[in-house]
Parts: structure tokens; C-alpha cells; sequence
């Protein structure tokens, strides 16, 4: 089991994760990474998420990976 948190930045914003996550290991993490961009970016808004990175780290404060939105978004037509 792993504490993971999901920080979201761009160059003019950073949204901190104070919670984290418990799970089985770095696999679940990068699906639940998945999940919490489809889930900021299927909101109502009129951010455009195409700049965001999420970054997850674990209970150290050590980046285990990054996740560039656009990777979970695609590329603009």
C-alpha cells in the first residue's frame, strides 16, 4: 500500500492535494491519475486544461510520475 497525492499545476496555478489516496500500488495510482483528469476536465468551466500537469507524489514528497493533461485529453483538432 502507497499514500499518494494528486497536485495539479499549470504556469499561473497549483491546485494541492492535502488528502492523498491509500492504494494497492503505482498501477492503481496511474489509473487514478487518469481518472482525477477526466474528472477536473469534464467539468463546467472555461478552463482550458491543455497547459495542466498532474503531478503525483508520495507520502515523502518524492514525484513518482507526471501526468501531462493532454495526454489524457489528446491532441486539439
Amino acid at each position: 500500500m502507497i499514500q499518494v497525492y494528486f497536485h495539479c499545476s499549470n504556469t499561473k496555478k497549483v491546485f494541492v492535494d492535502r488528502h492523498g489516496a491509500v492504494l494497492d500500488d503505482v498501477t492503481e495510482a496511474r489509473d487514478r491519475a487518469t481518472l482525477v483528469v477526466q474528472s477536473l476536465t469534464n467539468q463546467r468551466s472555461l478552463e482550458d486544461w491543455r497547459d495542466w500537469i498532474l503531478h503525483v507524489s508520495d507520502d515523502r514528497g518524492d514525484e513518482l510520475f507526471v501526468v501531462p493533461f493532454t495526454f489524457v485529453l489528446g491532441k486539439p483538432n
